[in-house]
């Protein structure tokens, strides 16, 4: 992406929402190289709001967002992002970029990220809080089942948070890797053994424009009844 200078004003309340919801799902991208530019407090509030009117399991409303502006801290999370990814990059995804450009660029994209990445204006944390029993946090080790069930509680409002993202014109995307030690993350942000932090959406004016994306036809992808069972795939003419 060529570095080019934003050209959206600094939306205040519901301004800039105005883009059709089908254009935003079929136009969204994860986008990692963004400006330092600030991105206001009524802008990121926004996109918080959006993301609390997902549902969550029982409706327990149990999200937590951690609003990271502080570089001290991002520096802290920066250096943990660096270790998962040294370790990521060198075990899975060189060995796989070597042959695939698309998988080439998007670590490129990944590595950009990884060495800006307390130059990003906001960092989200999005949080689940489970309820305490006698000074224990309960289902830990989770079922898989409940696990889903517990996580299925947080991404359908970070969605609404990367469409709102994107409806405004924000760069942004869900990565995970600065969070892997569970321990660490809950020592630099502060947070209590009953909130699990679980992703982070970085937010930033873009380094240029949204592109057009490529996803498989969804014939490829849907199972009729059990794996396999295609019934939409017919052979291009």
């Amino acid at each position: 992406m060529s570095d080019l200078s934003h050209t959206l004003p600094v939306a205040t309340g519901s301004q800039g929402l105005d883009m059709p919801l089908v254009e935003a799902m079929m136009t969204q991208r994860a986008i990692r190289r963004v400006l330092p530019d600030p991105v206001d407090d009524a802008v990121v509030l926004k996109c918080i709001e959006l993301a609390l009117r997902a549902p969550t399991g029982a409706n327990g409303q149990n999200w937590e967002f951690i609003v990271v502006r502080d570089r001290r801290v991002k520096e802290k999370l920066a250096r943990r992002y660096r270790m998962a990814w040294r370790i990521y990059h060198r075990t899975v995804i060189r060995r796989v970029a070597a042959r695939d450009e698309s998988m080439a660029k998007t670590a490129r994209a990944v590595q950009w990220q990884v060495d800006h990445f307390a130059d990003i204006p906001v960092l989200v944390v999005a949080c689940l809080r489970l309820g305490v029993r006698d000074g224990r946090v309960p289902y830990t080790p989770m079922p898989q089942a409940i696990a889903s069930g517990y996580f299925g509680s947080i991404y359908p409002s970070v969605q609404n948070l990367l469409l709102a993202a994107r409806a405004l014109g924000l760069g942004a995307c869900l990565i995970t890797l600065p969070l892997w030690s569970a321990t660490s993350a809950r020592r630099i942000l502060g947070l209590p053994l009953s909130v699990t932090p679980c992703c982070i959406v970085p937010l930033g004016w873009p380094r240029g424009r949204y592109g057009p994306t490529t996803r498989k036809p969804v014939e490829q992808v849907a199972h009729l009844d059990t794996y396999g069972n295609r019934v939409w795939l017919t052979e291009s003419p």
